[in-house]
């Protein structure tokens, strides 16, 4: 048990290692920078193939109020980070190593917080998300009808192949339902729109370093903020496979942080 402990503790301090360093940098890239209200923003491993195209399609306002585009580059060996910084309107945060899509988002949702961003939508790199439809995901935050929304490709098209993967998102969103009362048709989806506000209430909850979808999502609901969807066109991945690793895997993982999480804040 102690050799755990020292082992967890040695780890934590390289991953806050890790984000001290690639905040530091972003500092000094951006000095007196402050973001606007809304804040777009694309966590990426490895995505030189893709990024591009999903940056290039990003609408130039949303709801006629600017916006902030942070890439959160999540280590890698590639050019994701270069293609990002190549775009004017973008802001790249980039780690050294790689630590993991649930850590890059928490450094998102904590960076918004410490800067009094109103809402922020986050969407894949990978190209399976439309920018376009980014004002479509914030529309019922900004009317105040919702604090989670999510972008659902069973109210939608899902263009993908995978029966596997399209079975599970169907299983998934009826367990989530049912452990939180909710009636979302798509529990799975990195494509959704949160208020800030909600972020700051849960965020030293969160935990997961790769699968946070689930833990969001059920700790949001769990503490009482309003959930709601709107329909999407998911895409087949432009280029590249996908980081998530086998079906059965993730499946595995991804129901032990459903079950986690829901009995944690049950």
């Amino acid at each position: 048990m102690a050799s755990q402990n020292l082992e967890k503790r040695r780890l934590g301090r390289l991953r806050n290692y890790v984000i001290e360093q690639a905040l530091a940098r972003f500092d000094a890239d951006y000095p007196d920078f402050s973001p606007e209200p809304i804040v777009v923003s694309i966590c990426a491993y490895e995505e030189e193939g893709n990024i591009g195209a999903v940056l290039e399609a990003l609408p130039e306002t949303v709801h006629g109020q600017d916006y902030t585009v942070l890439v959160v580059v999540d280590g890698g060996e590639d050019k994701t980070a270069e293609i990002a910084r190549s775009f004017s309107q973008v802001k790249v945060i980039e780690f050294p190593a790689n630590l993991g899509h649930g850590v890059a988002l928490q450094v998102t949702y904590r960076y918004c917080i410490e800067h009094a961003v109103k809402y922020v939508v986050t969407l894949d790199a990978d190209g399976q998300n439309d920018p376009g439809e980014i004002p479509d995901v914030l529309e019922p935050l900004l009317e105040d009808r919702a604090d989670f929304v999510v972008a659902s490709r069973r109210l939608g098209q899902d263009r993908t192949s995978d029966p596997i993967r399209k079975a599970g998102v169907i299983f998934f969103s009826f367990i989530m339902n049912r452990m939180t009362g909710a009636t979302l048709t798509d529990t799975s989806t990195g494509y959704r729109a949160l208020r800030v506000s909600m972020l700051a209430d849960v965020i030293d909850r969160l935990t997961q370093e790769q699968y946070q979808t689930a833990e969001l999502l059920i700790t949001c609901l769990k503490r009482g903020w309003r959930s709601g969807e709107v329909p999407t066109v998911w895409h087949p991945r432009q280029s590249g496979t996908t980081k998530k690793g086998a079906n059965w895997l993730f499946g595995l993982r991804y129901f032990m942080v459903v079950f986690g999480t829901w009995w944690r804040e049950r």
